[in-house]
Formats: C-alpha cells, structure tokens, sequence
C-alpha cells in the first residue's frame, strides 16, 4: 500500500477521536469515576500504594513517567486519543487482512476496513467504559485486533520474531493492567491453542508484560471479595434484558455510565438491527471462507458472552472461584468480557457492507473494473455509518459529559507544601470514603477522589465500595489494600460523616502510630472537632481541601519500602518491550494488513 494508503486507518481513528471526545481534549482534566488524572503524579506514589492486587501499578506508572515531561492533562488526552486511533486503526487493518487477504488491495477494501474500525470503537462498550472512567481497560480493548493478528502471523515466523511482534502488540494490554491481559488472552487463547508452540508464545508474552502486577499480587496475602459478583454482574440497559443488552454490547453495571438517549426503544431497536446485519455478515463471511480466525474469534466471542451471563444467572460459581483464588477477581466486572464479541461484530459489519457492493463474492473480488450501482452504494454508507446513527449519545465528549476542569488553588496549594516535606510519613484521606461528589468539577458526578492520587508519598484511603442495585438496595464490596483495613480498624471512622470518632485530644497520637503525617479532607464535612487537639495544625485551607499536620514528635513512620518485586518486574517488562523493539527493527516489522493473513 502507498502512503497515503497507509496512514487512512491512523488517520480514521484520529477522526473518530475527535468525534467522540470533543470538548475532552481541552486544557483542564477530565474526572468522572474511575478516570482521575492529577497534576505531576509521582512514581513515589504509584510504587508506595503497590499493597493488594496493585491493578492499577502499570497505568499509573506510564501515566507517571510521562507526566515527567508533559502535563497532566496533556498525558490524559494523549491516552483518550490513543483508545480511538489505536482500536480503529488495529480493526481496520485486520479487517483488510481477513477480507481482502493477499495482493494489490482494492480501494473498496479500504472502505471494509473503514467500516470495522468506526464499529470498533463506535458502539456502547467503548461509550459506556468511556463515561465509567475506565480508560486503561479501553487502551487494552484498543489492542485487541492488534493482539489477534500478532497471534495469526505467529505460524509463518521463526520463535524470536513471532514473540517480539505478540509482545509489541500487547504493550496498550500492559498498560491497562489485570483486566486488559486477560481480555488479550481471551482473544488469543482460541487460536493460539492449535499449535502447542504458538500457545507456549503467547503464555509467556502475557506473563512477561504483566509482572508488574502479577509478582505483587502474589505475595501481596490480598482477598477479594465475593460480594462484588453481584455489585459488578451486567445489568440490563435496553427492552430487551441482560442477555439482548450484552448481545447489542451494552449492559454494564453502573447506570450512570449509560450513553444519553440509549437504552430508549427506537434507538435500542436501531441498534439491534445493526447488530443482527453484523452478525449475518460475520456467519456469510466463516461460511464461505472457512477462514481459522473466523472459529478462533467466535469461540473467544462465545466465552466472553458467557463470562459476562455468569454473575447474572449463575454467581454461584464466580463466588466459588474467588473462593479458591482472589486471582478471579477480575471476573465480576460481566460486561467486560463482550470486548471479542465487539470485535465480531465489526468485522462482521465490514463483510456486510461488502457483501451490499456487490464487490465480496465469497472468496473472490469483483473485477476491478466494476463499479457498485448507485443503490448499493447508499446501502454501504448507511450500514458503514450505522454505529454513529445508532449512538449519537457518544457525540462530542458524550453530549458534554467529558468537559475538562482545572483543580482548584486549594488543592494544588496542598500538594506543593506536601511535595516540599521530606519527612517521612503517609497522607490520610478522609472522609473515609473512596468517591466524591466535586462540586468544582463540572457535572455532579461520583468521582474517584482525586486526593488518592495527588501527593507523592503513600496515601490511606477507604478503597471499600458501596454500589446501588437495580432493587433500590446497596452491595458494599470490602477493598483489597490491607494496611487500609488497620487505619479504620484503629480510627472507626463514622458511617455518616466518614470521620474517625477517636477522642479529639487522643487523634495526634493515634493517627502518629499509623504513620500519617498529614490528613486531608477533600470534601465539605459537618464540624472539624478532629482538627482542633494540640499536635494539630491546619497548613492549607480552601473550598473542598483542607491540609492537617500532624506534630513530628507524633509520628512514629520510616521511608516507604521500595518495593523491590515491583520495581524488579517492571524492569523485566520494560527489557522484554526494548527487546521486541530491537527485534523488530532489526528484521524489519511485518505488515499488520494483509500479509500473513491466508
């Protein structure tokens, strides 16, 4: 392929971003829910708080080295941007490959591949774990075509040069952590069992890109808890229940990460005839080529779908596997696992639209010389914009639910005197809870607290969850970060106010005991008694951030470990990735398009 040719699927995916985002990549910072960035993350901070399962080591980490050399926010929209081009331009070249296959490739096969990669990032999955904040999870969804094809050339290379291109193309899957590599693995899995050396391949490129949170997690002593089953189990955000809501890629957990206007009957019903075209296209394709992807990907489809129905209709069994290893955890989240058959279903849509050009006859390309009649070309656009037609809630920053907001002097006043301290000692955020309302930050909604993240040394926060359920009660899921579970054991803080409720004149001590040299409330509470014991000092106070010293000749506290096993296996990672690099610019990268396809 040309240049031009070339850059058209980074050059889509660069459209779709700026279609979905919009407003979201203005200067400020985007928080809602799980997504939080702040200013200068700290590697200090993200290496300290590596207790439990530490799932978030590996973003956090990049997100923090990054912000060495650009500004949070920026790093923020580089990686928002990065889900969209990276998503549309991995569908778009496999769906060229699978299709098309080998040779000169048509232009019309550029507009299939146009139509996989504007599905695969243009559906309800990607708009419902956008507004859920979950961008690492999106960045590791992002890779799956990328993973898969990687997969598929690793039967025409030699061992070396097969895993140097797998571990290249699960790099956005160690990025978005525990959740992104066992997606990767389900996409990979199926195909790669075929052949005994493929499977070692892939076992130990995803072993190697997930040692930072794997080694931890080991020997971390972290549980989970089976509650979450039920907090985290796909719900029904369409008519048409659970099952026809995951079918459609929708159903995730939270209500409030629905797209506006979906879910209503006439753009539920819309979005169902998509999906059935889809699927006809993807059953007409299999059938006719009886291509080894097309069983590959269906069987990782079909596991996905079926992982996402078991907290729905057989909990049962998740709570018995979390039971017998806390490693299970990630199989709460339900609605996760219809990422492969998200992948389905836009290939499937791009053989469907070629199918409508009359251009796609089973195996075979029409004659170059054949041009479409004007009412197959309409019916190609329509199909190919379908997704968009469909879900126009995902428009523009999802209808201005992603604007950007500066954090307040206060705050940023409160992270500059901390960072100046070199004193040992932990930040204690209260209230004892994990989510805020900020009523600084644009829209009114639960946030991760920002004050988790913003300081450079370890923070104590109540990583437990309570979530709503569809029946009007609440699930409370116990966090994993074990020292977290001593400081309210010894704090009891109060339900209603998340303050600790230790007497007032005995707090200086008790909180110098667990190592906390400073607190941090970071929303409005009723009375500060807390506050007011001598050995207590108020540093920093402003509109939602309120900075406490506690006097030094409390604080009994030593420099953080270093946690040596995560540093260890970052290192592993990170040489593992500077090796695949050299590999491949030694030899040359094979085409992710058609080449090796067949």
């Amino acid at each position: 392929m040309g240049v031009v040719v070339r850059l058209l699927p980074w050059v889509l995916g660069l459209l779709i971003a700026l279609m979905a985002l919009g407003p979201a990549l203005g200067p400020g910072y985007v928080l809602r829910y799980d997504m939080v960035f702040v200013p200068g993350l700290s590697l200090t901070t993200v290496v300290a708080g590596a207790d439990g399962f530490p799932r978030a080591i590996p973003s956090d980490a990049v997100v923090a080295a990054l912000s060495m050399f650009l500004p949070g926010d920026v790093v923020q929209s580089l990686f928002l941007t990065a889900v969209f081009v990276l998503g549309a331009a991995g569908a778009f070249r496999l769906a060229v490959g699978l299709l098309h296959g080998t040779g000169p490739v048509p232009v019309v096969a550029l507009a299939g591949g146009a139509v996989a990669g504007l599905a695969y990032t243009w559906n309800p999955f990607v708009a419902e774990r956008l507004l859920l904040g979950q961008w690492a999870a999106l960045l590791g969804y992002a890779g799956l075509p990328w993973v898969l094809a990687a997969v598929v050339r690793l039967a025409f290379l030699p061992a070396s040069r097969g895993l140097a291109g797998l571990v290249g193309a699960l790099a956005p899957a160690a990025v978005g952590g525990f959740s992104s590599v066992v997606l990767s693995a389900l996409i990979a899995g199926p195909r790669a069992l075929r052949r005994w050396r493929d499977a070692g391949l892939v076992l130990l490129a995803l072993a190697l890109v997930s040692l930072p949170w794997l080694l931890p997690s080991l020997t971390g002593g972290a549980e989970t808890d089976p509650a979450g089953v039920e907090a985290f189990a796909a719900r029904a955000d369409t008519p048409f229940g659970t099952v026809g809501s995951l079918l459609l890629l929708g159903g995730v957990w939270n209500s409030g990460a629905v797209p506006p206007g979906y879910g209503e009957p006439v753009t539920a019903a819309a979005r169902s005839l998509v999906v059935a075209v889809a699927l006809l296209g993807w059953v007409w394709w299999s059938w006719r080529t009886r291509h080894a992807v097309a069983v590959g990907l269906s069987v990782s489809a079909g596991l996905g779908l079926s992982i996402a129905l078991l907290g729905t209709f057989a909990p049962g069994v998740l709570v018995s596997l979390i039971d017998l290893w806390p490693g299970f955890g990630p199989l709460r989240d339900g609605q996760l696992y219809v990422a492969p058959f998200a992948l389905l279903q836009a290939l499937g849509l791009s053989a469907a639209v070629l199918w409508s050009l009359g251009v796609l006859r089973g195996t075979e390309w029409a004659p170059s010389g054949e041009i479409p009649g004007l009412g197959r070309i309409v019916t190609a656009v329509f199909l190919g914009l379908a997704p968009v037609m469909v879900l126009p809630g995902l428009l523009w920053g999802a209808g201005g639910r992603l604007e950007p907001v500066e954090y307040p002097s206060a705050w940023q006043e409160a992270q500059a005197v901390v960072s100046a301290d070199e004193r040992p000692g932990a930040v204690l955020v209260l209230p004892w809870s994990a989510y805020r309302g900020l009523e600084w930050s644009g829209e009114t909604v639960v946030t991760l607290d920002p004050a988790t993240k913003l300081f450079d040394r370890r923070t104590l926060w109540n990583d437990d969850l309570r979530i709503g359920t569809p029946d009007g009660g609440a699930v409370s899921v116990t966090g994993e970060d074990t020292r977290a579970r001593e400081v309210a054991a010894l704090l009891e803080p109060a339900p209603k106010t998340g303050l600790p409720t230790v007497d007032p004149g005995e707090s200086p001590e008790v909180l110098g005991s667990l190592g906390v040299r400073y607190v941090v409330v970071s929303a409005p509470v009723e009375g500060e008694p807390l506050f007011t014991a001598d050995g207590l000092s108020v540093l920093v106070e402003g509109r939602d951030m309120l900075l406490v010293e506690v006097a030094d000749r409390y604080v009994d506290a030593e420099p953080e470990g270093g946690h040596g096993l995560v540093v260890l296996a970052s290192v592993i990672t990170l040489g593992t990735f500077l090796w695949s690099l050299i590999i491949v610019a030694r030899i040359g990268s094979s085409s992710m398009g058609h080449s090796g396809m067949r």
